[in-house]
């Protein structure tokens, strides 16, 4: 029986079916709107490197065939086959994603889905509606991703730019459209058969009739109708959008065998190269050249012709460092064309991956609300900015939580975010790091939590000590599948529990839930009498089994 996901559901595909030679079917349609069904193949860095593995209508294929598209078959609108045991290493992600061929939005369409088929068994299936999306006009609708084993997730995520704004998230663009030719083109090699047939033997269940061969089975022998207007009639062309800056130009008057020169003052608008400025056509190098003028009070001077520019060329200066008088975030070495505002904050732009925690640099964290039914419980005021419709209230520990809180040192007081938009969380510029478990534990200090899923199980747990002051330490311990963002004083390190591994108690942030903990007193009255002692009394010392860890910050709470 197929499972069903909702809009931020994961699974690890082996938890699904043990096969590899999986058959991928969209549905989606809405009256008067035709879309463009396709599968981006990323890299690590989520970033379409090579456009060989953008498939589509005018690219059916990757080279080695490892993920192939077959047209509407067996009830859906496009169909794709995948074969994970195939896929190069550099491909890390496999995106599948819907767009609008031609106006419209994704809140028209009716109930759609996507779905996974293995040995002929659906085995998953992520359904959703038009009521699910408001202006977009393209959508990343389930992915394929590559984390210790493939993962499938529904994501359900929509840009209001179309293919266009689709591509620059995954590091391409659109290329300038060209005139069709104007002989009519013949329906595509890879054109489903136009009456019902028996899907591929990998992909639905089996009919009594003999599956044709997939995915080179020609068109059909019945008129079939009218191929669809492709949105572009040239091959749509993905490509990083890295800017490559010209050469810088090559020193001038500089040659071996001549002492070097005083700087000169950049050459004039039709200046003959070579030329000292001010020298007279036709007069004797060697003859004084009169001195450069002196520019404006306040004004820099001109830089030497040949001389690095303040800036490399088509890149921004860095920000509060630009020369007296020029506008601030301008790029120097561009013509004001290419300088404004926007090229200024483009470094700075908001950061969305289609996940549900998305780290938008290293102390800012932002969470889709939309994604996953579960809210959020964050540390109060930790709320920077948010979008849409979102609804903040305060989370109470109770009359028991509020004692043990009090009681042990590890009380959080925590809102609850729910509704429909994004939430932008920080505090006070500490470190984020969002931690993903899937079932696992990880004790983390409650001072060191900044938000999680409300999904997530989490309670004071205790660490057994005889050496100090109470008998023992607490920590916070969170269980289930859901994410935990912690918080630390700069970058933290991540050491492996050996039985010789220990820490100060103040400087800790989290260790796996796995590992046993014992507390380490090095307490002693007539020691800390003496002007040299050291300062460290209480000392974690931690052991385990291979594969457990600790994570350490630069800094004492």
């Amino acid at each position: 029986m197929a499972r069903e996901f909702q809009r931020g559901h994961k699974a690890k595909l082996s938890d699904l079916t043990p096969g590899t030679d999986l058959y991928v079917g969209v549905q989606i349609a809405a009256p008067g709107l035709t879309f463009d069904i396709s599968c981006f193949g990323l890299d690590a860095n989520e970033q379409l490197s090579d456009d060989r593995y953008f498939i589509f209508f005018n690219q059916p294929k990757s080279p080695e065939e490892s993920i192939q598209l077959l047209g509407a078959q067996s009830g859906d609108t496009e169909s794709f086959r995948v074969t994970l045991d195939r896929i190069p290493a550099a491909v890390q992600k496999l995106s599948f994603t819907a767009t609008i061929d031609g106006p419209g939005q994704m809140s028209q369409v009716g109930p759609g889905y996507i779905r996974i088929v293995a040995g002929g068994e659906e085995v998953v299936r992520y359904a959703f509606t038009g009521s699910e999306f408001t202006t977009e006009r393209a959508v990343m609708l389930g992915d394929f991703y590559l984390k210790d084993v493939w993962r499938f997730a529904a994501v359900g995520q929509g840009f209001d730019g179309g293919l266009e704004a689709l591509l620059k998230n995954f590091g391409g663009e659109v290329a300038e459209e060209e005139e069709a030719p104007a002989a009519p083109q013949a329906a595509p090699g890879f054109a489903p058969p136009a009456q019902a047939t028996a899907p591929p033997a990998f992909a639905a269940p089996p009919a009594p009739q003999a599956p044709q061969p997939a995915p080179s089975f020609g068109a059909p022998p019945a008129p079939a109708p009218a191929p669809q207007q492709p949105m572009h009639a040239a091959p749509t062309i993905a490509a990083p959008l890295t800017p490559q800056a010209p050469p810088a130009p090559a020193p001038y008057g500089q040659p071996g065998h001549q002492p070097p020169q005083p700087p000169q003052p950049q050459p004039q608008f039709g200046q003959v190269p070579g030329q000292v400025p001010g020298q007279i056509p036709g007069q004797h190098p060697g003859q004084p050249a009169p001195p450069a003028p002196t520019p404006p009070y306040g004004q820099p001077a001109p830089a030497p012709y040949g001389q690095p520019a303040p800036a490399p060329y088509g890149q921004p200066a860095p920000f509060g460092q630009q020369p007296p008088g020029a506008p601030q975030g301008v790029p120097q070495g561009l013509p004001a064309a290419g300088a404004g505002l926007h090229a200024a904050l483009q470094l700075y732009k908001e950061t969305a991956t289609g996940q549900r925690w998305t780290p938008q640099n290293q102390q800012l964290m932002r969470v889709d609300l939309t994604m996953g039914g579960a809210g959020v419980l964050a540390r109060q005021g930790s709320m920077v900015m948010y979008q849409g419709k979102v609804d903040f209230g305060y989370k109470g520990a109770g009359f028991v939580g509020r004692v043990v809180g009090n009681a042990t040192g590890q009380e959080m007081q925590l809102m609850r975010c729910t509704g429909r938009g994004q939430v932008f969380l920080a505090e006070e510029g500490s470190y984020l790091h969002p931690i993903e478990l899937q079932g696992d534990a990880i004790c983390v200090s409650a001072e060191s939590v900044l938000a999680f899923d409300e999904s997530l199980q989490y309670e004071v747990r205790r660490v057994e000590g005889h050496g100090i002051p109470g008998g023992a330490l607490f920590t916070m311990q969170f269980q289930g599948t859901g994410t935990v963002v912690i918080k630390t004083h700069g970058t933290p390190v991540v050491l492996p529990v050996t039985p010789t591994t220990f820490a100060d108690c103040n400087a800790v942030v989290a260790w796996s839930a796995a590992s046993q903990v014992i507390v380490s007193s090095q307490v002693r009255l007539r020691r800390n009498a003496y002007p040299g002692h050291s300062g460290e009394t209480v000392n974690l010392q931690f052991r385990g089994a291979p594969g457990n860890f600790i994570v350490v910050q630069p800094y004492e709470v």
